[in-house]
Parts: C-alpha cells; structure tokens; sequence
C-alpha cells in the first residue's frame, strides 16, 4: 500500500481513505499499526471484489443506511469489518473471503 500524505484527501473529519490501494493521510495525522491494518482490510475487500463492485456496493449500502439510525458510515458492512477487526494485526492471516458479508446485518 503507498501511503501518500496530502492536505486534500480525505475529507475533514476522516484520518485517511483507500483509493485503490493508496492511502490518502493529512499530515498531521499519525499512522497507527491499526490504522494501516484497518485499511488494509480494506485494500482485501477491494481485490475481492475486483475493486469497481466493491466502490459501487460501498456507495449503495451507504445510501440504504442514511436513513436508518446511527451513523452510515459506521454502520456499513465494509467498515464494521475493518473497525471489528483493526487491533487484530494478524487478522489478515486467517481472514475468509467475503468475511465482510456477516457484517450485513443491522446492529
């Protein structure tokens, strides 16, 4: 993952965003083992998707979960995942395909 730090991207009020596989970091934010981790979770979801469906279900699922309580983006399968499981550095190693998907559910 290439980790590129811009004033940019993300938009305020996020640390970083994965862009195929490019970590977008403001400078002042600092990289954590478990922020890397987490979107590195991310950078698998994407591959197994073959990265446009994952963008595309992302975006529908974001848009499904705005009027449901809580909020969206942290209500969604892809990011639930990644928060779940971010501390875990070794999540990767044992991590099934679409592991994303029991995520679905609303909590």
């Amino acid at each position: 993952m290439k980790i590129i730090r811009t004033k940019y991207l993300p938009p305020k009020n996020y640390d970083a965003i994965n862009i195929l596989g490019f970590l977008f970091v403001h400078p002042e934010v600092k990289l954590t083992k478990e922020l890397i981790n987490h979107e590195k979770i991310h950078t698998y979801q994407m591959i197994e998707m073959l990265v446009l469906p994952f963008y595309l279900w992302y975006f529908i699922e974001w848009l499904i979960r705005i009027p449901l309580p809580g909020r969206a983006y942290m209500n969604l399968s892809f990011e639930r995942e990644a928060y779940s499981n971010m501390n875990n550095l070794h999540y990767l190693a044992t991590r099934k395909p679409y592991a994303w998907l029991k995520y679905l559910k609303s909590h």
